[in-house]
């Protein structure tokens, strides 16, 4: 396991690991891990869960309109598909919009492929992510205890 690439969400159900893809992505990787090292993801929700496809989160406003005090990033599309366990970056209907939200992917989803940036992918805990609350949003969200880069945990 490469530490400086791999993150640990700790959510409610419990511990979730992802591979970072710095080949794939390496602005939107620094962006999560600099975001990751903050402390900026403890305690946020996922807003926007929908089965079969995929779970949101990454907005401190909880609301899928908020993010960082950081410039957008720059897209870093791949050809990486999207399908169960990627994670990927969330943005408006301007390319180079992202800056903290992202999404998980529960199943395929390979419509998004080369239209989102992939920067990651969940190798351990995906039943977790499988357990969050429901909804857009969820009634009561699923949120991120903690969000750290492994090397420093």
């Amino acid at each position: 396991m490469d530490s400086e690439n791999t993150l640990i969400m700790t959510l409610d159900a419990g511990p979730v690991t992802i591979r970072l893809r710095p080949d794939l992505a390496p602005g939107h990787v620094a962006r999560i891990k600099e975001l990751a090292r903050e402390g900026f993801y403890d305690g946020v929700v996922f807003h926007r869960v929908i089965p079969g496809f995929m779970a949101q989160g990454g907005d401190p406003t909880g609301t899928g309109s908020g993010g960082s005090d950081k410039p957008n990033l720059k897209a870093e599309f791949n050809p990486e598909p999207h399908v169960r366990g990627v994670c990927s970056m969330a943005r408006t209907a301007v390319p180079d919009s992202a800056n903290s939200q992202f999404f998980i992917c529960f199943d395929d989803a390979r419509f998004l492929d080369g239209q989102y940036t992939v920067w990651g992918e969940v190798t351990e805990g995906m039943e977790h992510i499988d357990a969050l609350p429901k909804g857009e949003p969820p009634r009561s969200p699923g949120k991120i205890v903690s969000m750290k880069v492994a090397a420093d945990a």
